[in-house]
């Protein structure tokens, strides 16, 4: 908190006429003079706590603009994480912001890096992740997936290929591509989800598990997605200059 010289010279005269140990107010704020003279402005421990939890965007756009009372202040919107809105209100006079809303997106738990059955890997592709084309590939190969064929299943090191059954008496070898570019629901269900790539293995006991491999580039992608919703929902507050949204 900034203070004016003639603030200053103030608290001087006051500290001064008080004496040690006292409290005393200037401008509506309450400063301690401890027992050497010195002077401390006393701030309030925590705000309060006035915060709605919401987990969708569009619970966010839908509370910032009912609002009323706030109408005059300035509001931040700040892109938290890919799963995390945080909205704030104008500086209090202790320097600090009032927290008004807090978003944290609904999304599965999606086990990565952990081998999962054949029934386990299907149910998960299918239920946790958009369609795409790599992923129907992988829906394919685990639907039919002998036990054998994963023993006998050759690998580069890089990519495997299996036998898998295609008809009533028919097989047919199938290459299974890595990396693979899936697409998991990750981030708010309203934007859309980024597709990034991911490790795809396979072993003995019909098991396979899938590993992130983007190094994170996926939550730039998503924290940039769920700005532009914002934006795009918010852009009568934005332009009269009510609204600001970070990330």
């Amino acid at each position: 908190m900034e203070m004016t010289t003639e603030t200053i010279n103030r608290l001087h005269e006051l500290s001064l006429e008080a004496g040690k140990g006292k409290v005393i107010k200037v401008e509506g704020r309450s400063f301690a003079i401890d027992g050497n003279g010195n002077v401390k402005l006393i701030v309030p421990q925590t705000l309060a706590d006035n915060t709605v939890d919401v987990t969708t965007l569009m619970g966010v756009v839908d509370l910032v603009k009912s609002m009323d009372e706030r109408k005059q202040q300035n509001m931040y919107v700040q892109v938290k994480s890919p799963k995390k809105v945080e909205v704030f209100g104008h500086l209090d006079g202790y320097g600090r912001r009032e927290r008004l809303i807090s978003a944290r997106a609904m999304i599965p738990e999606i086990y990565y890096g952990r081998f999962l059955d054949q029934e386990q890997m299907n149910i998960s592709l299918q239920s946790q992740f958009e369609e795409t084309n790599d992923r129907d590939i992988l829906l394919k190969v685990i639907g039919n997936l002998k036990e054998e064929a994963v023993r006998n299943a050759s690998d580069d090191g890089v990519s495997q290929a299996v036998t898998i059954k295609t008809g009533i008496a028919s097989v047919d070898s199938v290459k299974v591509p890595n990396p693979v570019s899936l697409a998991p629901y990750r981030t708010f269900n309203e934007v859309t989800q980024p597709t990034s790539n991911f490790v795809f293995r396979m072993r003995e006991g019909m098991q396979s598990a899938i590993f992130e491999a983007d190094g994170g580039a996926w939550e730039l992608e998503a924290m940039s997605n769920v700005k532009e919703y914002l934006t795009r929902n918010l852009d009568e507050e934005i332009n009269s200059g009510h609204v600001v949204v970070i990330a």
